[in-house]
């Protein structure tokens, strides 16, 4: 029989890359509090995305999940937050068009703010300070009152996690998401790049189909499926004490769901067995992601899935592969056929950043975009070699002119990583990038669905 759960269950587990903190009363303070505070997002929006993820683990539909690296308190701005869903938005219109299947839409948003560290310190000089682990944490300055591990930023990272949901439920039914509306989405910047010119062409044919069915008789403002979207959120599960204290028992179900964002997931460090990060998620009700990279095991994953969805539900679980474009053809099919073979019902979603990293010759981290292409490409030549579906793919991108992945159509060079590189933690892929991997990713779709369609016939 499997064990008792509870919210806190996980305390008598082994927690790691968990920040240390000076004050327990304090600690107690800040959770207390948000314990007190609404939930962020409700127990029947997280059992809708399950719904849908049910109908991607199905081949029936495609994951779309993209956003910061690391949000953070400096850069918490609308005009981010509404460029990022404008380009996700971008990304999914693209995606559905060529694929002829719905596009899941979550964001790593309203949430994704605490990362994992090898070491709990950092050393610079003789100087010795708390690692910086994320703004919900400690701030990025290497200073000792900045890099104090505060609990109170964790109340703070709630109220930006609110405005943003807030924000981003507005857009998303508010009518900023009408279809009418495509040929807006395209930010100025990216005027520059070929592929807004493709967007472009996308959004007129999509114009000339609303088109002709309001000539037919339906009036496309009467649909609701093209006024508005549905939006999730996301983000790694890292910092226990604060995904407990917004743990709720859900009314209808008696069910116990993590009402901090719609998703959560286990990242490759912390998916061990043993790991109170896998206790804590196993007892909520949430969709769950994990992490899969070189280091695991068939039998360990296998472990995980029985203990993850022991009842096997649809939806529940996503893999998030992240291999490296050189590992991914060479390590991945063996944890396919795994699950394959043992029935897992899972969603199978390509992570090709996290694997791509290089340290540039200017001295700047970054992900070559090439890299990144290739991770997708050879991540649907393993699935289509093991016939299963390529369910998705998880990035991290945002919506501004950022100068932080070498390469691409707007060919960013090594030198150019000086201009605008802004992120608290890794390169993400700027606007112009992720509508050009969203356009690639679109023409391998098109064709599984041609391919598809002729077996059918």
């Amino acid at each position: 029989m499997a064990r008792e759960w509870a919210p806190d269950s996980w305390q008598d587990f082994e927690a790691k890359h968990l920040p240390r903190y000076e004050s327990a009363e304090a600690l107690n303070e800040a959770t207390q509090a948000l314990a007190s505070h609404p939930p962020l997002v409700f127990a029947g929006e997280a059992r809708a995305l399950k719904a849908d993820l049910a109908e991607v683990a199905a081949g029936k539909a495609f994951l779309l999940q993209g956003g910061d690296c690391a949000e953070s308190f400096a850069e918490f701005h609308p005009n981010n937050i509404r460029d990022t869903f404008r380009v996700l938005l971008q990304m999914a219109v693209v995606m559905t068009f060529a694929s002829k299947q719905p596009v899941v839409k979550v964001g790593r948003m309203a949430g994704q703010f605490a990362k994992p560290r090898s070491s709990d310190t950092e050393t610079q000089g003789d100087v010795t300070l708390p690692s910086y682990f994320g703004d919900n944490v400690n701030g990025i300055e290497f200073d000792a009152a900045t890099r104090t591990n505060d609990p109170q930023r964790m109340v703070r990272a709630y109220f930006q996690a609110s405005a943003t949901l807030n924000l981003l439920r507005a857009f998303a039914g508010g009518g900023y998401a009408n279809l009418r509306q495509v040929h807006q989405w395209t930010l100025d910047f990216m005027g520059r790049s070929p592929w807004a010119e493709k967007f472009a062409e996308t959004a007129d044919r999509i114009g000339e189909s609303l088109d002709f069915m309001e000539a037919c008789g339906i009036d496309p403002a009467t649909v609701p499926q093209l006024q508005g979207t549905s939006f999730y959120t996301s983000h790694e599960a890292l910092l226990l004490p604060y995904e407990q204290a917004l743990t709720r028992r859900d009314s209808l179900t008696g069910d116990w769901y993590d009402t901090s964002a719609h998703m959560v997931w286990i990242g490759d460090r912390t998916r061990f067995e043993g790991s109170a990060h896998v206790e804590f998620a196993r007892g909520i009700g949430n969709p769950l992601g994990m992490k899969c990279g070189p280091s695991l095991e068939t039998d360990a994953l296998l472990k995980l899935l029985d203990t993850l969805n022991p009842a096997r539900e649809p939806g529940r679980i996503t893999l998030i592969s992240r291999f490296g474009h050189d590992k991914v053809e060479d390590g991945l099919p063996r944890l396919v056929r795994a699950v394959k073979a043992e029935g897992h019902p899972v969603v199978w979603s390509c992570d090709p950043m996290h694997g791509n990293v290089i340290k540039s010759d200017s001295g700047y981290k970054t992900r070559p975009f090439d890299r990144i292409l290739s991770e997708v490409k050879g991540f649907f030549a393993v699935h289509r070699a093991e016939g299963t579906h390529p369910g998705g793919i998880h990035i991290e991108m945002t919506g501004q002119d950022v100068t932080e992945c070498v390469g691409g159509a707007v060919a960013i060079t090594d030198e150019a990583l000086k201009d605008r590189y802004h992120t608290h933690c890794d390169p993400r892929l700027n606007a112009a990038q992720s509508l050009e991997l969203a356009f690639l990713i679109a023409e391998t779709l098109n064709a599984e669905h041609s391919q598809a369609q002729a077996n059918a016939a």
